[in-house]
């Protein structure tokens, strides 16, 4: 008889019962709560990085020795970032292979080909992450020369491709410390230098984009 007063007074009643499933309800709608608000917070985090990761230097634990040519090897002259207007040094090449850049939205410059000649200052950042420059200088135009680097600049990753009054020579080839100057056009010859040097662990970010 005991057991069964007992079993009648911890039994609840509809409206205890209630409660108790409210009280449920209640706590299931503040763990969802939480976790929708948590994943947000991630997200935003997230998103927020991305924004400002661009702007940060990279660096990258070397892959191993990097290529010895094709190309002329030009000697370091650094990887500095500057702001636009400001002076700095000769550079030790033309067009240059490394040195001093721009770092900002523009730069550096989407890869693509480009139809007037582009800063050194741009086109060096490009170079630093591992990305080669095709560059042509025609006084009275080459239409043919244009259209058949076209192709191959459009059919390559991290090339950028545009014209430059300053070389002495119809076509020259840029990478990090790397420099090919010819006047004849060489499908081989130009398609040799972007394999080896594209992605070049030579270049300080290699795997940037």
């Amino acid at each position: 008889m005991a057991t069964q007063a007992k079993r009648r007074r911890d039994r609840l009643t509809p409206t205890q019962a209630r409660a108790v499933r409210r009280r449920k309800r209640q706590r299931r709608k503040r763990l969802l709560r939480f976790v929708a608000l948590s994943a947000v917070g991630t997200l935003a985090a997230v998103f927020i990085f991305s924004l400002f990761a661009g702007g940060l230097r990279q660096t990258f634990e070397p892959r191993g020795p990097g290529p010895d040519g094709p190309g002329e090897r030009i000697s370091s002259r650094g990887d500095d970032h500057i702001q636009r207007g400001d002076t700095h040094p000769p550079y030790n090449s033309v067009p240059p292979t490394s040195g001093w850049h721009y770092a900002d939205q523009s730069s550096p410059a989407r890869w693509g080909v480009y139809d007037e000649p582009i800063p050194d200052e741009v086109l060096v950042h490009n170079l630093e992450h591992a990305g080669v420059g095709i560059h042509y200088n025609c006084p009275e135009g080459c239409d043919e020369l244009v259209e058949q680097l076209e192709e191959i600049a459009k059919s390559a990753s991290k090339v950028i491709m545009s014209p430059n009054p300053d070389i002495d020579t119809t076509i020259a080839l840029t990478a990090w410390t790397f420099l090919d100057k010819f006047d004849e056009f060489d499908k081989e010859r130009i398609e040799a230098f972007i394999s080896a040097h594209v992605n070049s662990p030579n270049a300080p970010e290699p795997e940037a984009r």
